[in-house]
């Protein structure tokens, strides 16, 4: 069993997270991102998934009841999803990076390196690579942590991406596919169709048919079989 934290960054309200003009909030992305992740994830075999935001957006969950969450629970990897900014006008900082702890813990190092690798070869973008900070979600967790920057709000190209079903569906798609190569998960075996057709409610095994013509010579009777089977009826002729 593989399980796996989503964490939206911050709060509908928190200060100072959103574009220079005010049309997007960062969390409206991060969290658009994480439930479509969440949704995804329920197509493989043997994953758990953990919300340690707030859905509803209304209170920005403090970090450390964040990774407290995720360390009770015995995570195996935690995924930090972000926007990015550079200041607080508008500019040209544009691309993804994606972050681990200083101390590049291996598994965390491995699976950052294809989770950035996905993302830049789904969205396009500038590839900004891995880097390190000392970010209390990378800090304080004791299992695999990866924080992921999926553009900048503040740069005008990627604002307009960020607000974007398709590009949020791009990220998602591509952190799934990051977790799935590094973890091997294995997507749930479609249900195979059944190859005797149901039969509606109170049908029994009986058939019934209905006699159209009844003649003593077996070419009137010939005749009205192949005029039948024009229409598309199966006729059949019996003595």
């Amino acid at each position: 069993m593989v399980k796996i934290v989503l964490d939206a960054g911050h709060g509908y309200n928190t200060p100072g997270k959103r574009t220079p003009d005010g049309s997007m909030r960062e969390w409206q992305f991060n969290s658009a991102v994480a439930s479509l992740i969440e949704s995804a994830l329920k197509n493989y075999e043997n994953v758990e998934v953990l919300r340690v935001d707030d859905r509803t957006g209304k209170t920005d969950v403090p970090l450390k009841t964040r990774t407290d969450k995720a360390n009770a629970w015995k995570a195996n990897v935690y995924i930090s999803i972000h926007a990015n900014a550079a200041g607080s006008g508008w500019n040209e900082a544009n691309g993804i990076e994606t972050y681990v702890y200083i101390s590049k813990p291996k598994e965390a190092y491995e699976l950052a390196k294809v989770v950035q690798d996905k993302l830049v070869k789904a969205t396009g973008r500038r590839n900004r690579g891995v880097k390190t900070a000392d970010f209390h979600v990378l800090r304080e967790t004791k299992m695999a942590a990866i924080l992921c920057e999926c553009g900048f709000m503040t740069n005008k190209e990627e604002a307009s991406l960020l607000k974007s079903d398709s590009y949020r569906q791009k990220v998602a798609n591509a952190i799934v596919e990051g977790l799935a190569a590094f973890y091997k998960l294995k997507k749930k075996s479609a249900p195979k169709p059944s190859s005797k057709p149901e039969k509606p409610a109170g049908q029994s095994d009986k058939v019934y048919r209905v006699q159209v013509g009844a003649f003593k010579d077996r070419k009137n009777a010939e005749r009205l079989a192949e005029e039948l089977k024009k229409k598309g009826y199966p006729a059949f002729i019996t003595q």
